[in-house]
C-alpha cells in the first residue's frame, strides 16, 4: 500500500495564513480519503505497490479500461494534494531562487507577472481544480489550469507548484474572498523545495 506523505510542517505552522482547521480536514480527510481510495482500487487489481505513483500516471493503460478513470481520479486526488502540501512552508522562502528564478524572469518577465497569470487562471475556473506551474517536456514553464484531479503529470508535464482552488482549501477561513486565499497561499510557497523540483528534472 501506497503510505501518506509526513508533512515537514505541524498542523498549527501555517497559521494565520492557512487555518489548523483548514489543515487538519485537508490533510487527515480529503486527502487521506483520495489515498485509502487509490489504495483499494489498486489492490483490488492485484497491484503490486513496487512502482511509484507517478509512474502509474503515465501507464494507466495496464489497468482495465473500466477502471482506469477512477484510478486516475484518486491518484490525481493524491498527486495534486501531496505537491500542495510539500510546496507550502512556514519558514517564508517564498522567492523564487537558482536556476528557477532565471526561468521565471526569462519566460514571465518576474515573479509578480507569474503570479498573476496563476491568479488570472484562478479567478477564470469554473468549479473546482488546482492551477499549476508546470515544466513541459520541451523545458519551458507554463501556467496550466485543470479541473477536478487532473495532474499536469496525465499528460508527460511535470507540475512544480500546486494552487487547490477547491473549496476545502480555503473556505473555513477565507469564504468566499478567495483573492485572499491566493495571497496567502503565494506568502507561504517553498522555493527551497520548488526550486529543487526543477533542477532535479531538468537534470534527469
Amino acid at each position: 500500500m501506497y503510505e501518506p506523505i509526513q508533512l515537514s510542517y505541524s498542523i498549527n505552522d501555517l497559521e494565520p495564513y492557512i487555518d489548523s482547521e483548514t489543515m487538519a480536514l485537508h490533510y487527515g480527510k480529503h486527502y487521506m480519503n483520495y489515498l485509502n481510495n487509490l489504495n483499494d482500487l489498486l489492490a483490488k487489481q492485484g497491484f503490486d505497490f513496487n512502482t511509484d505513483k507517478e509512474f502509474l500516471a503515465t501507464n494507466i493503460n495496464a489497468f482495465p479500461e473500466d477502471v482506469r478513470s477512477d484510478i486516475l481520479y484518486n491518484l490525481g486526488g493524491v498527486l495534486n494534494h501531496e505537491l500542495y502540501f510539500n510546496n507550502l512552508s512556514p519558514s517564508l522562502n517564498n522567492q523564487p531562487i537558482g536556476s528557477l528564478k532565471t526561468a521565471i524572469d526569462k519566460k514571465y518577465g518576474s515573479y509578480e507577472n507569474l503570479k498573476k497569470e496563476i491568479v488570472d487562471q484562478a479567478k477564470n475556473m469554473r468549479g473546482s481544480g488546482y492551477v499549476f506551474l508546470a515544466l513541459k517536456p520541451d523545458g519551458e514553464l507554463d501556467v496550466v489550469s485543470l479541473a477536478n484531479q487532473n495532474s499536469p503529470l496525465f499528460f508527460g508535464w511535470t507540475p512544480l507548484i500546486a494552487m487547490d482552488v477547491w473549496e476545502h482549501a480555503y473556505y473555513l477561513k477565507h469564504k468566499n474572498e478567495k483573492e485572499n486565499y491566493y495571497d496567502d497561499f503565494f506568502e507561504l510557497l517553498n522555493f527551497s523545495y520548488i526550486n529543487n523540483l526543477y533542477e532535479n528534472k531538468k537534470m534527469s
